[in-house]
């Protein structure tokens, strides 16, 4: 597994997500990575509806930063902009 950021500017208002630290097997899943996570019945699959906190995957930018010691895929950390 490897560590990326993840990053979005496209929604950039109170109650959303900028940016997070991921662990993911590569690049396009670190891109479908949501942030504040999936809602029990919420089908995620790379778009958003207006009222999301984050953004479509299309509009986030993954940077490589290292390999993780863990084989488990999730969110490290995640900057959120409360309003």
């Amino acid at each position: 597994m490897n560590i990326y950021l993840i990053s979005q500017d496209e929604n950039n208002d109170y109650d959303t997500y900028d940016s997070a630290v991921v662990i993911a097997k590569d690049e396009h899943a670190a891109r479908l990575t949501k942030p504040g996570g999936v809602r029990a019945g919420e089908v995620w699959n790379g778009t958003v509806d207006q009222y999301s906190s984050w953004t479509d995957a299309k509009n986030v930018t993954v940077k490589f930063i290292g390999v993780s010691l863990s084989h488990e895929p999730g969110i490290v950390c995640a900057s959120f902009n409360a309003g």
